[in-house]
């Protein structure tokens, strides 16, 4: 596979952004319009189900959700075709009270013309993560 397809660069930078806590770094990354489901359907990070929509909702979601965790992003599996890229990835989420989430989805990112991300999507489910509370 080519590891400078355009969707698999827009993907890995993505990553870099969030693991460095580099949050205007990580918006230039994204279209105006982009929408960000993570996970697929409602929960937490994704009240109503649509996904955050928008540059600025998700400049607030990173302000919630991602600037007060450490997140290390570990890529298994990659594929790219067209403006999208796939990946099999292990997410853990580090929260400031020592709670630590382990995520293993897929997640997928969209790109337009301009190589900016126009849809990430997390298929995953709270139900399946693992939980790892901190040690006494």
């Amino acid at each position: 596979m080519d590891t400078n397809h355009p969707a698999l660069v827009a993907a890995h930078n993505s990553w870099r952004c969030v693991m460095n806590k580099d949050k205007e770094a990580w918006l230039a990354l994204m279209a105006d319009d982009v929408c960000v489901e993570d996970p697929i359907g409602t929960a937490p990070t994704n009240p109503t189900g649509k996904g955050i929509q928008g540059k600025a909702a998700l400049g607030e979601f990173y302000d919630k959700n991602i600037a007060p965790t450490r997140i290390l992003i570990e890529s298994q599996e990659s594929y790219a075709a067209g403006r999208e890229s796939a990946h099999v990835l292990d997410l853990t989420t580090s929260f400031p009270n020592g709670v630590k989430m382990h995520v293993h989805g897929i997640f997928t990112y969209t790109i337009n013309e301009a190589g900016l991300i126009t849809n990430l999507r997390g298929y995953w489910s709270l139900e399946d993560s693992k939980i790892e509370q901190p040690s006494a």
